[in-house]
């Protein structure tokens, strides 16, 4: 028997004690002249889990908030919020079936994974170059378009690996030919606030390029064919650990992943470990971090700032462009379609922490497994799809009342 009222009553304690642990707890340290810098979100998971029950003793003893004090009462937020879900729909797929919850992770996962790799580029920008680019969604749109055109119009034979490279290629061109173009005035000064500058100039690529693709492909939806196709296999199902057929992967005859995402998945993190190295093995890399760290330093260390500016943009734009060109396979494909990643994207770095590479990727991991989740617990399936891009602007407003340097990022 459903009792919403009840899951409606936890969420009302939930925020209520968690409004008020937040203003108990960070008046205790500053109180004590003790840190105060983890006491407001410390404050509000304990408040939100236990009530007064923790948040008395918290106020009195002041203890040291060290990492265990940061992540242990978020883990009692979630139980109670899955406890309270549990109780009130006992009936919903979520709490019957253990193996749909295990599907569903696994897709998060597999879809945060891209979601990532876009964040990762925004990210990247922002660590060197100090700004948000709001193009970033329309680089994730031509990386798919060129993927489309390589494959099924202008060389129909020629590969998905050639196609994803030249994808790459473009939208590397594109960022750092725009980035000389105009981003070098905010390094010579020649732009009072540039900041604002630089938001507009970047909207106005994003407009730029969203209708000249328009233009020059038309607003009909365009999907490219999967850039791999696996053998059908039949496996008895006792004991079967693998099973698979032309568009799905079935693991332990639970998990069902689609292959398209899966190759996605791949792709994205053989991309990671590659950035990975870049960045901490190579001459560029260590150039790009030594910028990002203190720029005047590296400037007298030998290492050309501005250089190094348009290589971190053309690589920003780059990620966003392979994530689309790996994910055209997935999804319908329309000039429009950069918006909605775009969005996710500046979740992402919120999340993780504005200009944190691990925070982007981690973050895109997160925002994966809460969208998943939170969609294939909905009593109303009809609705789930409707409510997908409000659970990143959810995420977004807790993270930004909670802890709004994200989880990586430090104090500017």
């Amino acid at each position: 028997m459903d009792h919403p009222q009840f899951f409606f009553m936890a969420i009302l304690w939930m925020v209520i004690w968690g409004a008020v642990g937040a203003v108990m707890i960070r008046r205790a340290y500053f109180a004590r002249d003790l840190d105060v810098t983890q006491a407001r979100a410390v404050g509000v998971a304990v408040g939100a889990a236990t009530g007064p029950f923790g948040l008395i003793p918290l106020y009195l003893k002041t203890p040291e908030l060290t990492r265990r004090w940061r992540v242990l009462p978020w883990l009692g937020v979630a139980a109670v919020f899955t406890a309270a879900f549990a109780l009130s729909d006992p009936d919903n797929v979520c709490v019957t079936s253990g193996s749909f919850v295990a599907s569903q992770v696994t897709n998060g996962l597999i879809i945060g994974t891209i979601y990532g790799l876009m964040a990762l580029g925004l990210a990247l920008i922002f660590s060197i170059i100090g700004i948000v680019s709001f193009s970033h969604g329309e680089f994730y749109m031509i990386g798919g378009m060129v993927v489309y055109y390589m494959t099924e119009v202008w060389l129909p034979g020629a590969g998905p690996v050639l196609a994803v490279i030249f994808a790459c290629v473009v939208t590397f061109m594109i960022g750092a030919l725009f980035e000389r173009a105009f981003l070098t005035p905010i390094y010579d000064g020649r732009v009072e606030r540039p900041n604002e500058y630089a938001i507009l100039v970047t909207f106005g690529l994003a407009f730029f390029l969203q209708y000249l693709v328009q233009g020059l492909s038309g607003a009909n939806p365009v999907k490219a064919r999967p850039f791999f196709e696996l053998p059908k296999t039949n496996i008895p199902e006792d004991g079967s650990i693998l099973a698979t057929t032309r568009s799905n992967i079935t693991l332990f005859d639970t998990i069902s992943v689609s292959t398209p995402r899966l190759t996605a998945a791949v792709i994205s993190v053989l991309m990671l470990g590659l950035l990975i190295w870049f960045l901490y093995k190579t001459w560029w890399g260590k150039g790009l971090r030594a910028v990002a760290q203190d720029r005047q330093a590296a400037a007298v260390a030998g290492i050309n700032p501005k250089v190094m500016n348009m290589v971190a943009f053309g690589l920003g734009c780059m990620l966003a462009g392979l994530a689309g060109a790996v994910l055209v396979q997935a999804f319908s494909w329309l000039p429009q379609t950069g918006m909605i990643p775009a969005l996710r994207a500046f979740v992402i770095i919120v999340l993780g922490g504005l200009g944190s590479l691990p925070g982007a990727f981690i973050g895109g991991l997160l925002l994966g497994l809460i969208e998943a989740t939170g969609v294939g617990c909905m009593p109303d399936p009809t609705r789930a799809a409707a409510y997908l891009p409000a659970y990143g602007m959810i995420v977004l407003t807790l993270v930004l009342l909670l802890k709004p340097t994200g989880l990586f990022g430090k104090k500017i």
